[in-house]
């Protein structure tokens, strides 16, 4: 088969790998029909996820057909259509039964990570039965990678960690796909403002039409200007939600609160940034950090299916899986490129 495989940092190809085959009775092989880059795989190219090692084939989300199960796996078979999680649980460890799969003893986040990934023409998913979904009859399946982890992650990170509530005056710094996931499923609870941060006009623009009440372009402290602003007395945020990974907006975030206010973490950061817990421990500040559960993907699915959401709109550019390092390259150069999702498709 043909797979996406990182080489160090700064360093993938496309190129031939043995396919996956059965390791143990609870996995499945999954032939890809459509997936997706994440914004954590470009971190992983530029050296930010040191567990990744070379050799690696690259990806944690999609969807496909089952080409094979193990003798163990009860709720799927061969030629089903399904939705691949970027999380993989066992199901009865421990952190399982709490719901934490992302921390699952013999799973969590190992797709593109710590075993082989969706960026290929075959992927083998362990612990099938509780790390694949059945795709409804008639789905839009290009539409539902985006369940594989950017809506949970927006929605789980960002929204239910934020504890966003009716009335609440919540800034998104970063409008990439996982902020705007944030943006769309922060709707559901009413908030009285969604303020979107960033640099891109563009992504800005978008965010309006996705339904951000103000948007800023701006950064530092320019832009804590702006926020503190539009927010009641200029007190601040109820929520801020950093979807970007880097030092700088961190600290925008934890700028713009407003006592008792909540800071989630969704970025994926590389190196560690400037906590002034001098400054915000007084103020009844909660800070939440993490990795996506998935937890709410059963949810989700009914969500999108009910058109109450409609992830594809996520979707700005389309390509065939063998064009997979142009793909990268229009990924990686989001703001000239206008790029919000990438579908690659077998």
């Amino acid at each position: 088969m043909k797979a996406l495989v990182y080489n160090g940092p700064g360093q993938k190809t496309w190129t031939d790998k043995a396919n996956p085959a059965i390791e143990k009775p609870t996995d499945a092989i999954v032939r890809i029909t459509y997936t997706t880059i994440c914004g954590t795989d470009l971190h992983i190219l530029k050296g930010d996820v040191p567990a990744v090692t070379p050799g690696r084939t690259l990806g944690h989300e999609g969807v496909g057909i089952i080409e094979e199960v193990g003798s163990a796996v009860r709720n799927f078979k061969k030629g089903d259509h399904v939705l691949i999680s970027c999380i993989t649980s066992c199901g009865s460890c421990p952190n399982c039964k709490r719901q934490m799969y992302a921390h699952c003893a013999d799973g969590g986040w190992i797709l593109g990570h710590k075993i082989d990934g969706t960026q290929a023409d075959f992927v083998r998913i362990p612990h099938a039965d509780n790390s694949l979904y059945p795709i409804p009859a008639g789905a839009d399946e290009e539409a539902l990678v985006m369940l594989s982890d950017i809506l949970p992650t927006g929605f789980e990170m960002g929204v239910l960690y934020g504890e966003v509530g009716p009335g609440d005056t919540v800034a998104i710094v970063g409008s990439g796909p996982v902020g705007l996931a944030s943006l769309l499923t922060a709707q559901f609870f009413s908030p009285s403002r969604i303020i979107m941060v960033d640099l891109d006009p563009n992504r800005l623009e978008v965010a309006k039409k996705f339904g951000a009440t103000d948007v800023v372009c701006a950064s530092g402290d320019e832009a804590v200007k702006q926020v503190m602003a539009l927010t009641p007395d200029g007190i601040g945020v109820d929520v801020a939600i950093e979807a970007v990974g880097i030092p700088a907006t961190f600290d925008l975030c934890q700028k713009i609160l407003a006592p008792g206010a909540r800071l989630a973490n969704m970025g994926v950061h590389g190196v560690g940034v400037n906590l002034e817990l001098d400054k915000l421990w007084i103020r009844n500040i909660t800070i939440r950090t993490g990795l996506v559960n998935t937890n709410t993907t059963p949810m989700l699915l009914k969500t999108v299916q009910s058109g109450r959401v409609e992830p594809d709109c996520l979707i700005t550019h389309r390509f065939q899986l063998n064009q997979i390092e142009e793909a990268y390259r229009v990924f990686a150069n989001a703001a000239q490129e206008k790029t919000l999702k990438v579908i690659l498709s077998a």
